[in-house]
C-alpha cells in the first residue's frame, strides 16, 4: 500500500515512535526531517533551539531522520548512532552533539560522543556494527519520501510544509500563523 503525497501535507502523523519535545497538546506541531551531516540542517538546529527558548511552552517538536549517504557519507551512521542512545535515554544529548560536531561524524567520533554522554560504549558498538537502527531510520527516511520530502532540512507546521525562509524571525512568523505565511519561498 503506497501513499503518495500531492499537496503537500504530512503524511506519517506524530507517533510514540517519535522523538519529540515539549507538550503534546501545544498549539504549533513542528516536524523536521534532518540530516545530522548537512550543514542546512546544522543551520535549522541552531534555529529551533532559538525558536523553543522564545515560545518553548507552545511548541510541540519532532525530529525525523532523513539520511543521504550518497551526498552526506556519514549521516546514516550518525541517524542509527542516534537512535542507540535513545534506547539508553539520551536521545535528545546525542541529538545535539551530532549537530554541534557534525563534520565529525566517523565511527571513531562517533564511539567517543557515546562514552561522552556515558552510554554503555559495548552496546553502542554491538549495535552500531550490527546497524540494529537502520530500519527505524529508513522509516524515517520512507515517510518523508511519502510527505514529498527530498533534501534537508525539511519542515511541517501542523501538518502543512513549510517552505519558506529559514531563519528564525521567518520561521518563528510561519510557526505563529500556522504556516507559509511569507513572501519568499526557498
Amino acid at each position: 500500500m503506497s501513499q503518495t503525497n500531492d499537496n503537500n501535507r504530512l503524511i506519517a502523523p506524530i507517533s510514540q515512535r517519535d522523538h519529540t519535545q515539549g507538550a503534546m497538546n501545544a498549539p504549533i506541531v513542528l516536524v523536521q526531517y534532518g540530516n545530522y551531516q548537512c550543514p542546512y540542517s546544522g543551520e535549522a538546529h541552531r534555529i529551533i533551539q532559538k525558536i523553543q527558548q522564545e515560545i518553548g511552552d507552545q511548541i510541540y517538536f519532532a525530529f525525523r531522520h532523513f539520511p543521504q549517504p550518497q551526498i552526506y557519507p556519514q549521516s546514516q551512521k550518525a541517524a542509527e548512532a542516534a537512535e542507540i542512545a535513545a534506547t539508553q535515554g539520551k536521545f535528545w544529548q546525542m541529538h545535539d552533539t551530532l549537530f554541534k560536531y557534525q563534520t565529525t561524524l566517523d565511527n571513531g567520533y562517533l564511539v567517543e560522543y557515546a562514552h561522552q554522554l556515558e552510554l554503555n560504549v559495548l552496546e553502542f558498538l554491538r549495535d552500531m556494527t550490527n546497524h540494529i537502527y537502520a530500519v527505524r531510520v529508513a522509516e524515517d527516511f520512507q515517510s518523508g519520501i511519502r510527505s514529498g520530502v527530498n533534501s534537508t532540512p525539511a519542515f511541517f507546521i501542523n501538518n502543512y510544509r513549510y517552505e519558506c525562509q529559514l531563519d528564525v524571525e521567518s520561521l518563528l512568523q510561519g510557526l505563529l500563523k500556522g504556516g507559509n505565511s511569507c513572501n519568499h519561498k526557498l
